[in-house]
């Protein structure tokens, strides 16, 4: 059986000041299992030190409390808006503090290769990702919020990249280094 042997718990985060998306699944061989999903929310009329405190504060409750043997988070997609693009860095950087200094290994993927896992196509919409997950999942309804189902969505991607190089032997999911 295809990765028989991987049994795993995994966080993803789709980084976000305003909200901040997660999903937790259990790999277990060849058979992923929904655990979880929700957001972390912040205020708009926090300051954005308060709103990253938050935000570091619920990633590590989400560690404590499911215990992940993996987290993957999307890596920043360049925006032209470069305010947008500033704000999400440093929520994707309190998401990395936090597994980091709860050791716990960190993974890194692209919203290309995210798509590119859940619906085998690198241009899909947001609909279609977000179904793909649903049906994966085996979920009566579609993830809510959004960024949530983005969560999720990256948690299977990690599950199905580290299942696919377990297997083959090639390839290793790029793990963020510890330098």
């Amino acid at each position: 059986m295809l990765g028989s042997q991987t049994k795993q718990v995994i966080l993803g985060i789709d980084p976000g000041t305003a909200t901040m998306g997660w999903g937790v699944v259990r790999q277990e061989g060849s058979r992923l299992r929904y655990v979880q999903h929700g957001a972390i929310t912040t205020p708009s009329g926090w300051g954005m030190p308060r709103r990253l405190d938050r935000l570091f504060a619920g990633v590590t409750e989400l560690i404590r409390g499911y215990r992940p043997s993996a987290v993957a988070v999307e890596e920043l997609f360049f925006n032209t808006n470069v305010t947008t693009a500033i704000t999400v860095g440093q929520a994707r950087g309190v998401a990395l503090l936090a597994a980091y200094r709860a050791g716990v290994e960190v993974f890194e993927y692209t919203p290309l290769q995210v798509k590119q896992a859940i619906t085998s196509y690198g241009r899909a919409d947001k609909r279609q990702v977000q179904e793909m997950v649903r049906a994966l999942l085996g979920l009566r309804s579609i993830p809510r919020p959004d960024d949530a189902a983005d969560g999720l969505a990256i948690a299977i991607c990690h599950a199905f990249s580290h299942r696919m190089s377990a297997a083959t032997g090639v390839g290793k999911p790029r793990a963020m280094q510890d330098n």
